[in-house]
């Protein structure tokens, strides 16, 4: 497993108030979940052999905006999270802290979970209601720190998934470095300069794609590859990065996996690891939940 990650991209937010995208609807369900069944799989670099000893449930694609909406305004009317300045923030107890070296504290308070104010925000917030911006309904939801992922996951007594979860969601049984298989071509995932159908058709690079939507449909003329994991996972390569719920011990820095619409080829593989502090936030990171196996 490899154990620095890889810095995140500097690109600037896509300003999402005044260029939305084309509506595509890949036809994938965002609320649909998929079973990882218990057992071993091959996992890091160099397929060191590791078992998740249970069944476990993953969100079979990142969390949209359009859920992410509706979750801001079930959890202010529930006062889970509020909303001061231009910032929604919310409760979190804090980390143990033992001084270890370039450690951070993360004390009990209110964290930030979305800047409300970065253009890059995909959601509209009107008469004290949220909901997402017109084109991106059904994109990945971003500029969520790891407090607001985690947050959206327990509303619903759901979790992140650790990064053991994680990768064998991602990757199977077989070792395989992506996804769909041992290769990546530009019609795989939304990478940097893969030239998916919004850069074409808007001359830019940089911005989301929907959930699912390399799932071998064709999109105006753009023919995708069908890239699910062994499992039926969408986007566990490019996009976004995904947060993980891992919090170790003597160190602040939460990870990352999957890559994004930033990154490099390379860094899509299903081992590649990102960190950053819980309060960073990015328009190149998203999440999903896990849940228990249902009986």
């Amino acid at each position: 497993m490899m154990l620095v990650g890889i810095l995140l991209s500097a690109c600037v937010s896509f300003d999402a108030k005044t260029t939305p995208p084309p509506s595509i609807d890949p036809g994938v369900d965002p609320n649909s979940w998929v079973l990882v069944p218990a057992g071993e799989f091959l996992m890091g670099l160099h397929n060191h052999e590791t078992s998740v000893a249970y069944d476990y449930e993953i969100m079979t694609t990142d969390v949209t905006n359009a859920q992410y909406a509706s979750y801001l305004n079930e959890a202010l009317t529930s006062k889970s999270i509020k909303i001061v300045a231009d910032e929604i923030v919310g409760y979190y107890p804090g980390d143990e802290f033992r001084g270890h070296e370039h450690e951070e504290e993360i004390k009990a308070g209110d964290w930030l979970h979305v800047p409300l104010d970065d253009p890059g925000l995909r959601l509209i917030l009107e008469d004290g209601k949220f909901s997402p911006r017109p084109g991106y309904e059904n994109h990945p939801m971003t500029l969520v720190t790891w407090f607001g992922a985690k947050a959206y996951c327990e509303l619903y007594k759901w979790r992140l998934p650790n990064e053991i979860e994680w990768e064998k969601a991602a990757r199977g049984t077989d070792g395989r470095p992506y996804p769909w298989g041992e290769r990546i071509k530009p019609n795989s995932a939304n990478y940097y300069s893969s030239h998916d159908i919004f850069e074409k058709i808007t001359g830019k690079l940089g911005d989301t794609t929907p959930v699912g939507l390399y799932n071998g449909g064709n999109y105006e003329g753009y023919q995708t590859q069908n890239s699910p994991s062994p499992y039926g996972l969408f986007d566990m390569a490019g996009n976004v990065w995904q947060w993980t719920g891992d919090v170790y011990p003597d160190q602040h820095y939460r990870y990352m996996r999957g890559g994004s619409k930033d990154n490099y080829a390379y860094n899509l593989r299903a081992w590649t690891r990102n960190s950053a502090g819980p309060a960073f936030y990015s328009p190149g990171v998203g999440f999903r939940c896990l849940r228990d196996a249902e009986n």
